[in-house]
């Protein structure tokens, strides 16, 4: 998209969701991608369903040679170039084309999707990112053409999510020509096949780690440690890496010494949303085997499809889904625009893609941690409706549900997440980015007025809803702002009450962004083929405001006394009040009704 047609006025920076209206025209979502975005889907599902998912059980058995083996496939057919620009070999597509990938290629099993986005995320970016000219045009086309592999280490026994803390040193050589590396990472994906590894280590008593390029080479005091035995990604490639004065070049720097820790988090931020990418084809899948199960199975002469236990699994599961797609594209859609605009103004590529991603880490966070938790949640339900069936390894949800299980640890862990959210978000604030102060003193104030008893006109379609929606940011506001005033820096030290915050700027983020993507499509494709999104869309505001009632209070009761408690809590009680409450049942059914005739998830 040319930079003319992105309106900078109306691109929301990082974490303004909350203090800004967003219109429905402003957001991308999956029925906005062009022909080419279509057809890079397209033939991506052919090669997981060819090469990976007709073969999961492969995955199960540990056949790690099966997964570099259709890495290189990967390769062969450039879905691990697409990020990577052109100049260095790659396709050079944007992000969201780059997310799309992303997510339709890791459906099918953990062990692949682990291998893919270690390999094309923190094995090849940082160099695309921080890497000089000669580094970038020596190893990025191996790379992105799958004749190499990277691998990325910063994980150590004593440093999992202090990850500044490392102890490997790095000692430069007498002549000044290159430095010996001596440590010890763990949990090292694709340590046992790559050609290249990302490697942070600490020189002298610098403050901050550094990173470095280093070839896998054996002969140059490298050794692996036995494939880790895991719950799941049974044939994702993990290892310990020994480093014993491992001689890199000087000149395999990346960027600057002590900038390792600003690359790492970086990376991170990256990963996160590519993570909760990543998470979305598995739950489709699990949704499409699941139905076709209940569809089948029959007990009690009927289908078991057809029992309202059963519907409102399924019509859970499928409005997580949705609600996932909704937050992961309007996200990815506001980092690629991001970009578009800071190139234009001549930054290089470089500069631009990480200022663009870093401007929305607090959404990175806040869908690293929803969509991994709703994919096991989905892998578990998907257990649940196939009964015994679903408990026994010939099927393959048993292997979903442990594969599910490590997107809450990866790319720092769903606690570190959700306090890295608000913290985020409070430093934004403090550095005039975003305003909270001015919004959270008006709720204040509101709290103190007069609440107004008129009945507002809710005729138009979400008007009721979009009008929660604003609702449920001022509960954000007045519990978040109430706690900074009350603990100013030493807020990082509750937890608990972070944590709680955390959650209901999630179901704010992810509420939102599915009544924008079903209020756009309502609009330019009319309300009646958007009839089960729209239950979706009401489904989940209603679960998310009862999670930002029972969050709110738990804050509100543990931070706050006496009048001020009791004014938060009517408080509370006036931002979370539906007028219409929805027939929670019958939007059940309706969902779950949908999802049977079309035997599968079909929102996509």
């Amino acid at each position: 998209m040319s930079t003319e047609t992105i309106d900078k006025d109306n691109l929301l920076r990082g974490g303004q969701f909350l203090v800004k209206e967003t219109n429905c025209d402003d957001i991308f979502t999956l029925e906005d991608l062009n022909e080419e975005q279509k057809m890079m889907r397209e033939s991506t599902k052919e090669f997981v369903d060819r090469e990976l998912w007709a073969h999961w059980e492969r995955f199960e058995k540990k056949d790690y040679a099966y997964t570099e083996e259709t890495m290189r496939k990967a390769g062969e057919l450039g879905l691990l170039s697409v990020a990577v620009p052109e100049s260095y070999g790659g396709m050079g597509m944007g992000f969201v084309s780059t997310m799309l990938v992303c997510d339709y290629i890791s459906g099918a099993t953990g062990s692949f999707s682990t291998a893919f986005g270690a390999h094309t995320g923190i094995g090849t970016m940082p160099i695309t990112l921080y890497g000089t000219e000669e580094q970038k045009q020596k190893y990025v086309p191996k790379l992105a053409s799958g004749e190499w592999f990277g691998a990325y280490c910063l994980t150590e026994p004593g440093a999992g999510s202090d990850a500044n803390s490392g102890k490997t040193k790095a000692v430069l050589s007498e002549d000044g020509k290159y430095y010996s590396i001596t440590g010890q990472k763990m949990w090292i994906s694709n340590a046992g096949f790559c050609n290249l590894f990302i490697v942070f280590a600490r020189i002298e008593d610098d403050k901050n780690i550094t990173g470095f390029i280093v070839e896998n080479d054996p002969s140059n005091g490298i050794t692996l440690g036995d494939e880790e035995k895991k719950l799941g990604i049974h044939s994702s490639s993990t290892r310990q890496v020994f480093f014993n004065e491992t001689k890199v070049p000087a000149e395999n720097m990346l960027s600057e010494r002590g900038n390792g820790f600003k690359i790492a988090m970086n990376a991170l931020n990256v990963g996160r949303i590519k993570l909760a990418a990543a998470c979305l084809e598995a739950q489709r899948r699990i949704i499409g085997e699941a139905t076709k199960y209940a569809n089948e199975r029959i007990q009690f002469k009927t289908p078991i499809i057809s029992f309202g236990a059963i519907k409102a699994k399924i019509a859970d599961m499928t409005t997580n889904a949705y609600v996932d797609e909704s937050a992961c594209y309007r996200a990815a859609k506001n980092i690629e625009d991001r970009i578009a605009i800071r190139e234009a103004e001549g930054n290089t590529h470089q500069e631009a893609e990480l200022k663009g991603v870093e401007e929305y880490a607090i959404e990175c966070s806040i869908l690293k941690v929803a969509v991994s938790e709703h994919v096991q949640h989905t892998t578990d339900e998907g257990i649940q409706i196939f009964g015994g069936m679903g408990f026994s390894a010939d099927t393959p949800m048993e292997s979903a549900w442990r594969d599910a299980r490590i997107s809450r640890i990866y790319e720092g862990t769903n606690e570190i997440n959700r306090m890295l959210a608000v913290g985020m978000l409070v430093k934004k604030a403090m550095k005039g980015h975003v305003d909270l102060l001015g919004p959270a003193t008006a709720v204040g104030e509101e709290l103190m007025g007069i609440p107004s008893f008129d009945t507002p006109d809710f005729s138009e379609l979400f008007a009721e809803e979009k009008d929660l929606i604003k609702r449920l940011k001022k509960v954000f506001l007045m519990v978040a702002g109430s706690a900074v005033q009350k603990f100013g820096p030493q807020l990082d030290e509750h937890q608990q009450l972070l944590m709680a915050a955390s959650d209901i700027l999630i179901q704010v983020y992810l509420a939102e962004s599915t009544i924008l993507r079903t209020e756009k499509n309502a609009k330019r494709f009319g309300e009646e083929s958007q009839s089960t999104q729209i239950a979706m869309s009401k489904l989940y505001l209603y679960r998310a405001t009862d999670i930002v009632i029972q969050k709110g209070k738990e804050a509100i009761v543990s931070f706050a006394e006496g009048d001020e408690q009791r004014m938060m809590l009517m408080g509370l009680k006036r931002f979370t009040k539906y007028t219409n409450n929805p027939n929670v049942v019958a939007l059940r059914t309706q969902i779950a009704n949908k999802v049977a005739s079309d035997n599968g998830y079909t929102f996509d």
